[in-house]
């Protein structure tokens, strides 16, 4: 026997009456399962000499109170089954006891064909009957013997007594009044884990949740594109289901290579759409898919994606391990893996271009950018038509992000990827979709009642959306991210629509959403990165909640983005842009920080930076964009002038805000979607455009902000919030700001940096300048007066975006000469930003 299974793969039945129940006694109530030791010499006592290579004990309670010890056992090219019945009362010693059986695989109403030698055949049911032997020891005892073609199969079953003697009749059921039934071939399995699992002798665990199924289909496949499956067992609710888990388990031996389940029960789908009840499905924890094939059930051709009977490749991590950077340290770009690298001016072998491969060979531009950390659009499998923010399925990178669009090669793919960014200091955050899936192929059909809103909600899109904080799908949903972070070394996430993470069963907003506190709190993702992105794909628009966070959650700043926006279109108060300036403390100051605001201009949806200096049509009112005078292309000069210097003020107000900075995919080298809003019109990265005039000096100019931000940590990359002693507000003339005149577009700041006492003195002295930063949204120039510098140092411009490539940034800073003693003023060119650094006079 395999003793490692210490449990007996077969449930005792409970009692159906109140004595019966006493009379079992407390040690059956306390458990589903008995030991194998306890059973093993009583049962498998037949044919001691034989060698016996596995053996499965089925205790079984009949409806009249005695039991029936079945036990199973693979000879060497055969199947065994071999039956005691102790227990029952006699009433005659003439009386006889018949086995009437027969076998089946994916319904028990249809009995396959047998070849046993020892039965009597039923023509009228397709049963066979065989008597039992009565033994001195007082049992009935019988064994059939099975050839290896035959299985796997059940073997179905009931007693029959030769006296009518039973209240039940001649016929001897189970407990629950239905026959018996046995697996021969397979074994019950086990209810964890989920998904398929494999035994270190090789045998293969499959485990499913479904509650409101009422039969469960094993499809298992020999062909990866044939339209139906080999073998289906109907895995019966009795021997393979523990609670609201399906199980079932194989030998190595088998030649399958995917499998998937059918679903079964008129309470399992919404509308109880037929189509679904014969459609095979995906195991949602399975952790290598197959390519997606056409499959038709009526409704046109929908994707049918297969789990595949493997493990998941070996990996060598080597000395792999978490940069760990403190979130305020973090300068983010976020991608999609295909567009990254698919374009021929990437310059990679067809094979490579497009997948995580090739994103790995592009890693010198993240470190040329300054980049810390890369923020993946969603990579989890997804229908063409639907785009990634549908997904279908949680465990398994995109298919086709792997070097030969197989499943195997796309996760080493990210392994090696991941691997590689993590040994040049760059971080890996994914994109994740927890709160919806695509229309088809995900988890429609397994239990919709359990995984799905049922009834219509305001602001959910009830066909396809979870019902996260339910415990299956929260469950789902937590091992899923702990599997990126144990398997594939992720450091952290951004749930988009997170808002809808905050619903209940019902669709009603909770306070103390289960998921979000359980991630919050979860030992092993606590540690890393976890954002919220309360963007929604269904509307295009983000949707402002008050996100509950125990201090270890933090969020994308969509207010961010629309202050900063309104600021340079000339729309804002000075206000609302300081408070961004400072880390947003209207969001972070309630035990948070600067650090946990993810800031952003433009995204992967809506406008890019470049269509936002370029269409304002009314249709794009909500996007808070500015022409600049013109609408869409243009060769007029002073319109393009103006379109560059509001590109260079939102890239400056980004870096030098606190919190942190996201830079989204080819608004460094100015790629347009021609205006349009829509995910569909982005176009993969033109590595080409990074040559040109415009990308040339906006990627310097990115490298050197991310500079900046590091070499100014002190005052740019604070965990905490500013000290009112550090940050000094002023108008143009070193007023106070007028804070709340709408016709105010000029705001200047300045940010002192900590006085530090010298070690060797008890003298003060600044190791680090202060910086003085202005901005002028308006059309017309202003005249600004710089604030006396500290004692023994001198005001130097860092950066002018009025002025002309090259000279609107410096690394060391053009010194700003004094019109009058100890007093220095500025010009200032419409629309367009400063930032001065104070530093020691040169002797």
């Amino acid at each position: 026997m395999d003793l490692d299974k210490k449990l007996l793969c077969g449930e005792v039945a409970h009692s159906i009456g109140k004595t019966f129940s006493q009379h079992l006694g407390t040690k059956v109530h306390a458990t589903s399962r008995v030991f194998i030791e306890q059973t093993e010499r009583r049962v498998t006592t037949v044919t001691e000499a034989e060698k016996l290579e596995k053996a499965l004990t089925y205790l079984f309670w009949t409806e009249i109170g005695g039991q029936v010890k079945v036990s199973v056992r693979k000879k060497t090219e055969k199947y065994a089954v071999h039956m005691e019945v102790p227990s029952l009362q006699l009433h005659s010693s003439d009386e006889k006891l018949v086995l009437s059986w027969g076998l089946y695989r994916a319904d028990s109403s249809c009995l396959m064909p047998t070849d046993v030698q020892t039965l009597v055949p039923d023509t009228t049911s397709g049963t066979s009957e065989t008597p039992f032997l009565w033994t001195s020891a007082g049992t009935f005892v019988l064994e059939l013997e099975f050839g290896a073609k035959q299985i796997p199969f059940y073997l179905s079953f009931l007693l029959k007594s030769s006296l009518d003697s039973y209240p039940s009749g001649s016929e001897i059921r189970s407990h629950r009044k239905t026959k018996f039934c046995v697996p021969v071939g397979f074994g019950t399995g086990y209810p964890s884990p989920l998904g398929l699992s494999f035994s270190p002798d090789g045998s293969m665990n499959f485990a499913i949740i479904s509650r409101n199924a009422e039969r469960m289909v094993l499809c298992l496949y020999e062909d990866t594109t044939a339209d139906e499956p080999t073998l289906e067992l109907d895995l019966d609710p009795y021997i393979n289901r523990s609670g609201d888990v399906w199980h079932a388990s194989f030998e190595s031996a088998w030649t399958f290579v995917s499998y998937g389940y059918r679903c079964k029960g008129a309470c399992l789908q919404r509308n109880k759409d037929k189509f679904l009840a014969g459609k095979i499905l995906l195991d949602p924890y399975t952790k290598v898919i197959g390519n997606s094939i056409p499959s038709s059930h009526g409704l046109g051709l929908l994707p049918k994606y297969l789990g595949r009977l493997c493990k998941e490749p070996a990996f060598d991590w080597g000395d792999d391990f978490h940069p760990n950077l403190p979130r305020e340290k973090l300068v983010v770009y976020r991608l999609n893996v295909k567009h990254f690298t698919e374009h021929k001016s990437s310059k990679l072998p067809a094979d490579v271009a497009g997948t995580f491969s090739g994103l790995a060979e592009k890693l010198h531009h993240f470190k040329d950018l300054g980049m810390n950390a890369i923020l993946l659009e969603p990579i989890f499998p997804f229908n063409e038509q639907n785009g990634p923010y549908f997904p279908c399925h949680f465990f398994s990178p995109m298919n086709a992000y792997g070097p030969s669009a197989g499943s195997l090669s796309a996760i080493n793919s990210m392994k090696e990827m991941v691997r590689k960014l993590h040994n040049n200091g760059i971080e890996v955050l994914l994109e994740v979709v927890f709160t919806h899936t695509a229309a088809e192929g995900a988890l429609h059909g397994i239990d919709d009642l359990s995984y799905y809103h049922m009834n219509e909600v305001e602001d959910l899109e009830g066909p396809n959306s979870l019902n996260c904080n339910y415990p299956i799908v929260q469950q789902l949903i937590l091992d899923s991210l702990r599997y990126w972070v144990s398997e594939f070394h992720v450091d952290g996430f951004c749930f988009i629509n997170a808002s809808s993470l905050l619903r209940g069963f019902h669709g009603e907003h909770l306070s103390r959403p289960p998921l979000i506190e359980a991630i919050a709190f979860d030992p092993l993702l606590s540690k890393t990165k976890i954002i919220a992105d309360c963007w929604d794909p269904h509307e295009m628009l983000p949707k402002e909640t008050r996100f509950p966070h125990w201090k270890r959650w933090a969020e994308m700043n969509s207010t961010f983005c629309n202050d900063v926006r309104n600021f340079w279109r000339g729309d804002a108060l000075v206000s609302n842009l300081a408070t961004r300036l400072c880390g947003s403390g209207d969001i972070f100051s309630d035990g948070r920080g600067p650090a946990f605001s993810f800031n952003f201009i433009a995204r992967n949806f809506g406008l890019t930076l470049v269509d936002l200096v370029s269409f304002s049509s009314d249709a794009l009112a909500s996007h808070l964009s500015w022409n600049c005078g013109e609408e869409g292309p243009t060769s007029n000069i002073t319109v393009l002038e103006r379109r560059l210097k509001q590109i260079r003020n939102f890239l400056c107000v980004l870096y030098i805000s606190l919190g942190v900075p996201i830079l989204n995919m080819g608004d460094e080298c100015g790629q347009s979607s021609g205006g349009s809003p829509a995910y569909t019109d982005r176009k993969p990265f033109d590595w080409n455009a990074l040559k040109t005039g415009f990308g040339t000096q906006t990627t310097q100019f990115i490298s050197f902000l991310s500079a900046l931000r590091i070499r100014r940590s002190d005052l740019l990359q604070k965990r905490s919030f500013l000290k009112e002693e550090n940050i000094d507000w002023s108008g143009s003339d070193q007023s106070r700001p007028r804070w709340e005149d709408p016709s105010c577009k000029f705001l200047a700041m300045t940010l002192k940096a900590e006085k530090v006492e010298s070690s060797l003195s008890s003298e003060s002295l600044h190791p680090r300048g202060d910086l003085f930063i202005t901005f002028n949204a308006a059309d017309i120039s202003e005249s600004v007066i710089l604030p006396p510098p500290p004692e023994g140092m001198s005001w130097c411009r860092l950066v002018d975006t009025a002025l002309p490539f090259p000279g609107f940034f410096s690394t060391s800073g053009e010194p700003v000469i004094e019109q009058m003693a100890g007093l220095v003023a500025y010009e200032m060119k419409s629309h367009s930003c400063a930032l001065f650094e104070a530093s020691r006079i040169n002797i």
